[in-house]
């Protein structure tokens, strides 16, 4: 299931002048009530920025972009770091929300020259197994500011309109859990036709009644938070789907998927692609003041003496 749109939409702000078995982070807790990992996919995943400087140099050029990093399904490590001259830096940091990004620095760049920073990663992706105990799975009595972050609002998912609120407690209604969970799950996919369009969110998909992988995927987490049950956005290649988080009898905390358009999956996740991030408002210090439902990439810097326009290319693609 492919969305419409490119999911790393790159914002650019120039001015004039196989199968095999890694060593995963375990599930937290372990136990019957945590996910269980499955067929593992080796992959190997390019990304990076290529500028070229058209009509006259170009200076103060720094770029930003997302790249994949570890979680319990997915293990990343890095096999080869490509640059060209002209390019000063190239190194990574952490955003809040567990955010990986590659920075890139090119200081100065001739006319018709092109820089280049291309990093190329190994992932294994494993398949997500549902639990094998649902019983005692419950929403957090006590969230802790991280999960707080994935009950409220975010751009798309409208958690407080009043139409989603009722649907979610008529849907819930003498549910607890993972039955609560799945009712909501279930009301999405039979209220929400899948179908490609413009992006529009939860709300006008209720109304609507259709939309494709990010609107049912906006609802169904707009419905969870409504029932006080945590709940993000996954974005893979192509696609996204949403994760619900419970607790099981002993307290401990766990993240669950599924698949809210396409192959039902409920508590599983048999796709294997690449988890580019995982949430749903972020913030990016490079944009202040602008909340982000998906950290993209970022560019910017400035011609010399009106001259040069930069012409950007962002790689990201299958190795």
């Amino acid at each position: 299931m492919t969305t419409r749109r490119t999911l790393l939409a790159g914002l650019t702000a120039f001015a004039l002048g196989g199968s095999s078995r890694g060593q995963f982070l375990e599930p937290a807790g372990g136990g019957d009530a945590a996910i269980g990992l499955g067929d593992v996919r080796v992959q190997k995943y390019r990304v990076g920025v290529a500028v070229t400087a058209e009509g006259g140099p170009c200076r103060g050029i720094y770029a930003t972009l997302p790249v994949p990093h570890d979680w319990p399904e997915q293990k990343v490590r890095v096999i080869n770091e490509e640059t060209t001259p002209h390019v000063k830096s190239l190194r990574y940091r952490m955003l809040p929300g567990d955010i990986k990004q590659m920075v890139v620095e090119i200081p100065d760049l001739p006319v018709g020259q092109q820089a280049k920073a291309i990093v190329t990663f190994e992932l294994e992706r494993a398949a997500i197994l549902a639990p094998k105990d649902t019983a005692d799975l419950r929403p957090p009595e006590k969230p802790d500011r991280g999960l707080k972050a994935h009950l409220g609002p975010s751009p798309y998912i409208e958690t407080r309109d009043p139409k989603i609120v009722r649907l979610a407690k008529e849907t819930a209604a003498d549910l607890e859990g993972w039955n609560k969970v799945e009712a909501i799950y279930d009301t999405v996919r039979d209220k929400v036709e899948y179908r490609n369009g413009d992006l529009k969110g939860a709300r006008r998909a209720l109304a609507d009644g259709w939309g494709d992988c990010e609107e049912l995927t906006c609802l169904f987490i707009a419905m969870c938070r409504a029932e006080g049950v945590p709940a993000r956005t996954v974005w893979v290649e192509g696609h996204c789907y949403p994760e619900f988080h419970l607790v099981d009898g002993s307290g401990t905390g766990h993240w669950y998927p599924c698949q809210a358009a396409g192959t039902r999956s409920f508590g599983a996740m048999p796709d294997q692609l690449p988890i580019l991030q995982k949430g749903d408002a972020f913030r990016d210090p490079d944009r202040p003041g602008k909340q982000l439902r998906y950290v993209s990439e970022f560019i910017k810097g400035s011609a010399i003496d009106g001259g040069g326009t930069p012409r950007v290319s962002w790689i990201r693609e299958g190795a």
